[in-house]
C-alpha cells in the first residue's frame, strides 16, 4: 500500500499508523510552549482563538483550560473525531481546510508543530496566508510554529528505524526539490506500507517574502518553545508572531 504525494495530508494523517507512530509525542513540551506563549502575549482570558491545524487538539485544550475560548479545525476527519472527545461550551472541533477562511473572527491563530507548508502549490501556502489574516480581529495576533530548516540541513538524520507497539517503523528523510521528505514504510499483519509526509523547505526570507504578499507584519521570531531569540544557525524552531 503507497500514499500519493499529493494528498498525503489527507490520508497518511487519518491512518491508524500515523498516530501509533506519533503515539509519544512530548504533551509536556506542548503545555510549556503555549504557557510560554499566552504569558508573552498576554491575550485577556475568554478570548477566541482558532488552532489551524489542530492535529488531534492538544494545543487547543491546553489553551482552553487556560480560559480562552477555542475552536480547532484539521483536515483529517479521524483528528477531529479523536479530539471531539474533550468538546465543551468553549473547546470545539471542526473538519476544515486551512487554505479556506474560516468565517468567523479571532483574537488569535495559531498554527503550531511545522503545519504549514504541506502543499505541493505554493499558492496554497498564501491561500493559507490569506486565509489566516481574513480570519483575525482588528487588533487580533497570529502565530506560526515552524521548524528551522538550516538548523535541520546540518543536524538531519537521515534514517532511523523506531518500535511502537510491535511495529518496525523505518524511516528515511531527505531535503529535495524544495521539500523536506519522509519515506515511512513497515510491515504489519503480513501488508507491508509505505507513506511519505513532505513540507516545504522553508527558511526564514521564505515567509518573509510571503508575509509582505499577504499583507502581514512580523511583530517578534523566536527559535525554540521557551521563546528565545532566532539563531539560523543554532534555532532548532522558527516561531513568528504575526499580525
Amino acid at each position: 500500500m503507497s500514499k500519493n504525494n499529493n494528498n498525503f495530508y489527507k490520508s497518511w494523517f487519518d491512518t491508524p499508523y500515523y498516530h501509533i507512530l506519533y503515539k509519544n509525542r512530548d504533551y509536556k513540551e506542548a503545555e510549556m510552549f503555549t504557557k510560554e506563549l499566552m504569558e508573552f502575549i498576554k491575550l485577556p482570558s475568554n478570548s477566541k482563538i482558532l488552532d489551524l491545524a489542530c492535529g488531534e487538539g492538544r494545543h487547543s485544550i491546553n489553551l482552553n483550560k487556560m480560559g480562552y475560548d477555542v475552536t480547532g479545525v484539521d483536515l483529517s476527519v479521524k483528528n477531529i473525531k479523536n479530539a471531539s472527545k474533550y468538546e465543551s461550551e468553549n473547546l470545539k472541533f471542526k473538519i476544515h481546510d486551512m487554505r479556506k477562511p474560516f468565517g468567523q473572527k479571532f483574537d488569535l491563530v495559531v498554527n503550531l508543530f511545522t503545519s504549514f507548508g504541506y502543499f505541493d502549490d505554493f499558492k496554497d501556502n498564501l491561500k493559507t496566508l490569506d486565509s489566516i489574516k481574513s480570519s483575525l480581529k482588528k487588533n487580533g495576533l497570529a502565530v506560526i510554529d515552524f521548524l528551522n530548516i538550516k538548523y535541520l540541513k546540518n543536524n538531519l538524520i537521515h534514517k532511523n528505524t523506531e518500535e511502537i507497539d510491535g511495529i518496525k517503523f523505518h524511516l528515511n528523510r531527505s531535503i529535495k526539490n524544495g521539500f523536506l521528505t519522509k519515506k515511512i514504510s513497515f510491515k504489519h499483519e503480513l501488508n507491508e506500507y509505505n507513506f511519505e509526509e513532505k513540507v516545504r523547505s522553508l527558511d526564514l526570507d521564505d515567509f518573509k517574502s510571503m508575509f509582505k504578499q499577504s499583507n502581514i507584519e512580523i511583530l517578534h521570531i523566536f527559535g525554540d518553545y521557551k521563546l528565545t531569540s532566532f539563531d539560523e544557525n543554532n534555532s532548532k524552531r522558527l516561531i513568528f508572531i504575526l499580525k
